[in-house]
């Protein structure tokens, strides 16, 4: 097999992987940036779940290329009923680009009942303003 037919090969196994990966993940995010209608790359993201009364992190990431976190739900839990909190560190973002920003975090939570389906939270983002909702 030629290097190229290697390579193509291997980038396509680690995108069916990956695609696999995030199917099977419970929890995904994703960041477009309103000023520019471009992905928001680079920003880390962490999910706690609340137990009594207080927040323990589950996990946390950096969104890729395209603004995503595919797979934010850790991989060795099934994903459990209750209450969640997505913190989007979009301070460090606005910080590179070296403008200013109202928002340093957003904090976002949200509540699990049916664990058999996929949450998808995308952020709409920009310096002074901000929008969530559940997607898919």
């Amino acid at each position: 097999m030629t290097y190229l037919k290697k390579i193509t090969a291997t980038l396509a196994f680690a995108s069916l992987s990956g695609m696999a990966l995030a199917a099977a993940n419970p929890l995904s995010v994703h960041i477009l940036d309103l000023q520019s209608g471009q992905p928001t790359a680079g920003v880390t993201v962490t999910l706690e779940q609340k137990k009594d009364n207080d927040w323990k992190q589950l996990s946390s990431g950096v969104t890729n290329a395209q603004g995503r976190i595919a797979a934010m739900y850790p991989l060795d839990a099934p994903m459990q009923a209750g209450d969640y909190r997505i913190v989007f560190k979009t301070g460090e973002h606005y910080a590179r680009l070296k403008q200013e920003t109202f928002f340093p975090e957003i904090p976002v939570q949200f509540h699990v009942e049916k664990t058999d389906q996929h949450y998808h939270i995308p952020l709409l983002l920009s310096p002074f303003g901000f929008s969530t909702y559940r997607g898919n």
